[in-house]
């Protein structure tokens, strides 16, 4: 359920144009002295910090994709595809929802940010 316009918390940014954004697509806009990814991953928008936890890479130009469940020996099963982000340095993994680490979601994690598809246009709220 999608929260009303004037519920949202933040400052409003309209990014582009919706028909302008299309699926598997990327921003980097820095907003308020923050580098923020914006990304399409199958018509669902996502926003995090463009900053790795770890050493700072720029976690927005990494690969979205799924993981591996873990199963036992030599079974192998991909699960939650396009739900994760991969650092482009030393690939550590995010969900793109919450910001929490694949490997430690209680200790690490990146910021992430509401946005929404309002009036025709992607908006970001910071």
């Amino acid at each position: 359920m999608a929260t009303p316009r004037d519920a949202r918390s933040g400052n409003r940014h309209v990014i582009a144009p919706v028909d302008e954004f299309p699926y598997g697509e990327r921003r980097i806009v820095t907003i308020e002295g923050r580098a923020i990814g914006v990304l399409n991953v199958g018509g669902t928008f996502y926003a995090l910090r463009n900053s790795c936890p770890h050493h700072g890479a720029p976690l927005c130009e990494g690969v979205v994709k799924g993981t591996m469940a873990d199963t036992p020996a030599h079974e192998y099963s991909y699960i939650r595809h396009n739900e994760f982000i991969t650092c482009p340095w030393h690939g550590y993994e995010f969900d793109l929802a919450t910001g929490r680490s694949l490997v430690d979601p209680q200790r690490t994690r990146v910021r992430t940010y509401e946005v929404a598809v309002e009036d025709g246009d992607v908006v970001l709220y910071v």
